[in-house]
């Protein structure tokens, strides 16, 4: 099997979809002997910042002298993207070798089961010191969450997405986040929800809330720009200083310098281009909070796409002033919006984005609304490393 026959396999009908629980990865995972029984974890969860906090650890822990394992989704150009050992993409080869022996097993996994267990035979395969796992969807019942203990357990803000399947509150949703803590593994987390501290007495866990508050001169280190990252900074130096006191602060620094998450609140100079991920009412809030706080004074262009599972009535009320230009874009992706479906709900005018509609940097441009709308905007988006 070549990577192209990989791909083709993990996004076939068969396997491209949803279906949350534990039993089908477990027994693969037995197969292989259990792969993620070896690793040291570090678990994260939470609706918004999971990727930052995850991007920050990987980039400090690897300044410290640590051999990192970095699982992420979704991806935005190629599925290698989701799973790095030292911030490094695994090859093409050995993440098409890895779904040829997870197929020939011949047990059923949906696409993110597969790129779960590629990922615990990679990182145990390279020996990393550390995995920092962030969950794909929910918690309790994520792939990710058949590890048997974790470092720590880190949940992020938490807020309304997801809601078909996670809860229709946010304390339904929180519930299902908190399903990650594990016996006697220490949780930290910024939103104090008392369905998290009581899943944490339950399972002996310390329960450790943080201040969103952090030292300036971390905050200004931080390579990652956007005044709703201090929550997750502050997640992520917890859980450092209370599982790393060797990483001394000129360490963490210099780490914080090197984080690498690209295209949340990216802002490329020469285009006068902003790509955000965001991709939820609470994200797009955010989004249009920074917009405001960096960039109050210019005019603003954006191109805007969504899936049909989020609310994009809410996300474009929030996002769009009546003086904004607008484009609205379609993309190839299952459940993606047609133009007609967010013309008809977007609060101020708009037009239909098509190839021939230039961004010229006489106004802010903003890419936003989808990871998968971004990823079929590489013509546009500039190239990332």
């Amino acid at each position: 099997m070549n990577y192209a026959d990989s791909i083709n396999f993990i996004t076939s009908k068969d396997n491209f979809y949803i279906d949350l629980g534990l039993d089908r990865i477990r027994s693969v995972l037995e197969k292989f002997r259990n792969p993620q029984d070896s690793l040291k974890c570090i678990h994260v969860a939470g609706t918004n910042g999971k990727g930052s906090v995850c991007a920050i650890l990987d980039s400090v822990l690897r300044e410290g002298g640590y051999k990192t394992g970095l699982y992420t989704s979704p991806h935005i150009w190629e599925y290698t993207e989701r799973i790095k050992v030292d911030g490094k993409k695994i090859p093409q080869k050995q993440f098409a070798a890895y779904v040829e022996q997870i197929k020939n097993t011949g047990i059923h996994l949906t696409e993110f089961e597969i790129l779960t267990v590629a990922m615990f035979l990679y990182f145990r395969d390279k020996n990393v010191d550390f995995a920092i796992l962030e969950t794909g969807l929910g918690g309790r019942l994520d792939a990710t969450n058949v590890i048997k203990k974790n470092l720590c357990s880190i949940i992020t803000h938490i807020d309304l997405d997801h809601t078909d399947r996670l809860g229709d509150t946010k304390e339904k949703i929180a519930a299902e986040k908190a399903g990650i803590i594990k016996h006697g593994c220490p949780v930290i987390t910024g939103s104090g929800y008392e369905v998290i501290k009581d899943k944490a007495e339950e399972e002996d866990a310390l329960f450790i809330l943080v201040s969103p508050y952090v030292d300036p001169r971390y905050a200004d280190a931080l390579a990652l720009k956007g005044n709703h990252q201090a929550e997750n900074l502050a997640l992520a130096l917890t859980a450092i200083n209370y599982l790393f006191k060797d990483i001394n602060e000129e360490t963490i620094l210099e780490g914080l310098k090197n984080v690498n998450h690209p295209l949340r609140f990216e802002y490329f100079k020469e285009k006068n281009l902003i790509v955000d991920a965001s991709h939820n009412p609470n994200g797009i809030t955010a989004l249009r909070e920074n917009l405001d706080y960096f960039f109050p004074n210019s005019e603003r262009r954006f191109v805007f796409g969504c899936l049909k599972t989020k609310d994009y009535e809410s996300m474009m009320k929030i996002l769009f002033r009546p003086e904004d230009e607008v484009y609205l874009k379609e993309f190839d992706y299952p459940n993606s919006c047609t133009y007609k479906e967010l013309s008809s709900k977007c609060p101020v005018q708009c037009k239909k984005f098509n190839d021939t509609v230039s961004l010229p940097p006489d106004k802010l441009n903003i890419i936003c609304g989808s990871f998968y709308m971004i990823g079929s905007m590489k013509d546009i988006i500039p190239a990332q490393p």
